[in-house]
């Protein structure tokens, strides 16, 4: 992986204990507070293992519309559940210890068949997913297709 295909900058800067700013490289993009909860934040914002999920999930869904209107799949609005497990390491350091995600793209029954060509290789385009997924394991379901 060495071919630079794009790059972005953003800006990261604490406001108060655990709260921070995120400003994004595009004027067109709201600021985002994060924050951690209790003890040591306020919880003002999402956290940044939330933020971690919702890309995934963001990724994904992404990744999945996609793929279906590339091979002809119609959908419906897609909805995703995203489930983050977060557990302690050999040295009792919090990590992410995995994430599962449900995808519903409302597929019409019409078009299930049709719609395993997608289901074959949509993870693949996710950038996101595809980045962590040495390190996070990452779960995909999508209902309809995977008997969801």
């Amino acid at each position: 992986m060495s071919d630079v295909v794009n790059e972005f900058s953003l800006t990261v800067d604490q406001l108060q204990d655990y709260e921070f700013v995120v400003k994004f490289d595009k004027p067109t993009v709201a600021d985002l507070t994060t924050d951690e909860g209790p003890p040591l934040g306020k919880d003002a914002g999402p956290s940044p293992a939330r933020l971690l999920a919702a890309a995934v999930g963001n990724c994904l869904a992404a990744s999945l519309l996609f793929s279906c209107r590339r091979a002809g799949v119609p959908t419906a609005p897609i909805h995703a559940d995203v489930k983050a497990r977060v557990v302690r390491n050999e040295n009792r350091r919090l990590r992410i210890g995995g994430i599962e995600v449900t995808l519903d793209p409302g597929i019409a029954a019409g078009f299930l068949e049709k719609a395993r060509g997608p289901r074959s290789v949509f993870e693949d385009f996710c950038t996101v997913t595809q980045s962590i997924r040495d390190g996070v394991a990452v779960d995909v379901k999508v209902k309809g297709i995977d008997g969801e």
